[in-house]
């Protein structure tokens, strides 16, 4: 599939991702390049049912376009207190091409609608919503020989009534893990690889690639 020495191309253009997966990547000899590194590469509709549908969507998309392994990813944010919303639509939550802003005020709307939103609070944490998951569903597809890998992660957390926090992107500052005491912004790039659901999935789509 891939190996030490090679280049993958990364189906993002949000440097924020590509940011976490080039460290990862480096570390074992693959070099990483992203949708800002490839002209041509139209946008690929994310019609899929799944996380791992989409993810593999993007992935065949721009492989057989660029003709090198390329990874794709696709996570969302799954809000019990809004029955799994807003899920694949996560990116777009608020509407296509809606910025983190937008998509973050629409969550704590939508929130504020439900009877049922828990609101929990302990002397050690801030105010918070719904118990909530972010989900990584991760593909590698070589269009060489069209063999693929496959990994997803998980990780538990609950929404704050107030963003923190400032390194993050999409939903990081909503995302509160009581493990760490602090939201997904509010954790160095190291210890989110560590905790994350996109970490999460790349050890294990690592751990394939490994054994290729």
């Amino acid at each position: 599939m891939i190996g030490s020495g090679g280049t993958l191309i990364l189906a993002t253009r949000n440097r924020g991702k590509t940011k976490e997966f080039r460290e990862a990547f480096e570390k074992i000899g693959i070099s990483v390049k992203d949708l800002h590194d490839v002209e041509g590469i139209p946008d690929i509709e994310e019609t899929g049912a799944t996380f791992a549908d989409n993810a593999l969507l993007k992935a065949k998309g721009v492989a057989d376009i660029v003709g090198l392994p390329v990874l794709a990813d696709d996570s969302g944010l799954c809000v019990d207190a809004l029955d799994g919303d807003p899920g694949v639509y996560s990116a777009r939550y608020a509407g296509e091409g809606a910025e983190d802003s937008a998509n973050n005020e629409k969550l704590l709307r939508e929130l504020a609608l439900r009877d049922d939103t828990v609101h929990r609070s302990e002397d050690s944490e801030p105010k918070l919503l719904s118990s909530a998951r972010f989900v990584c569903s991760l593909v590698l597809y070589d269009p060489a020989d069209g063999t693929k890998l496959e990994a997803e992660g998980a990780v538990e957390g609950h929404i704050l009534r107030e963003a923190r926090g400032t390194d993050g992107f999409g939903y990081d500052p909503l995302f509160w893990i009581s493990s760490h005491g602090r939201s997904m912004a509010e954790l160095s790039l190291t210890e989110k690889n560590e905790s994350s659901h996109r970490g999460q999935a790349l050890r294990r789509l690592l751990a394939l690639i490994g054994k290729q």
